[in-house]
């Protein structure tokens, strides 16, 4: 974002979940470098979530961490009860935690497929419905789910995982017209190929492949998603409601 630009984000209370680590450790720095006091979700990896906390906070900011599973309805409820009696106020929502299990449709097992969905689809549902109230409560709210350009173009061997990220485009458009009257945007954000520990994984001729399908030459970096959220929660996009942000070099458009 441009440097000096006032976000509107100082002292709001923003929950991102799986963001211990890639993108979602990016937008918890982010939105505490703009003042927002920042609880970030894990799963399993407290290291990676304290050691998120401490870059916030030796940096200045606000930042804590807490665990739960997003499929589950009853953790959600209380997590953002705890967060809403804790801090006042529950601003911003950014549904970043997510899994990918890959495979082809015929091979596909129903644990998977459901496992996807409880964590890409309920979970994000879950979290949008307890955060509701407080939002509406101040007439304040942004609630950001992370898509995928797979949820937008589609990919082999990725039936599953783009049906649940697809989901998410349709779930937001909802939460706009239900919530619009009461100053709570709902958006997606679609990123492209970023540079994660999955992407890391992949050989010199994948990423040239790659490469050569993208207009802009380069695969994305954290950063680039967690200034979209960053945009996306801050008041100057209080018009913007019901979007799917494609963040992908033009990779699909």
């Amino acid at each position: 974002m441009a440097v000096g630009m006032d976000l509107g984000l100082k002292g709001k209370i923003a929950l991102v979940t799986g963001g211990s680590r890639g993108i979602g450790r990016a937008c918890v720095e982010a939105l505490a470098r703009e003042g927002a006091h920042v609880i970030l979700s894990y799963a399993s990896n407290a290291q990676a979530a304290d050691e998120t906390v401490a870059t916030v906070t030796t940096a200045g900011g606000q930042a804590e961490a807490v665990r739960f599973d997003v499929g589950d309805p009853e953790a959600c409820k209380q997590t953002v009860d705890d967060i809403v009696k804790k801090h006042g106020a529950l601003h911003i929502l950014v549904n970043n935690a997510g899994i990918s299990v890959d495979g082809l449709i015929m091979r596909f097992k129903d644990g998977d497929l459901a496992k996807s969905f409880q964590t890409n689809v309920f979970g994000p549902f879950y979290l949008a419905r307890a955060a509701a109230r407080p939002m509406m409560k101040a007439r304040f709210g942004r609630i950001i789910m992370m898509g995928s350009v797979v949820g937008e173009s589609g990919n082999v061997g990725q039936a599953a995982y783009a049906a649940t990220k697809a989901a998410l485009d349709g779930m937001a458009k909802s939460l706009a017209k239900e919530l619009g009257s009461r100053g709570i945007t709902a958006n997606v954000i679609a990123p492209g190929y970023i540079e994660t520990d999955m992407t890391k994984g992949m050989t010199e001729d994948m990423t040239k492949a790659l490469l050569a399908s993208i207009p802009s030459g380069s695969i994305g970096k954290p950063d680039d998603i967690a200034n979209a959220v960053l945009y996306l929660a801050s008041e100057g996009a209080g018009y913007i409601t019901g979007h799917v942000l494609n963040v992908n070099g033009g990779l699909y458009m």
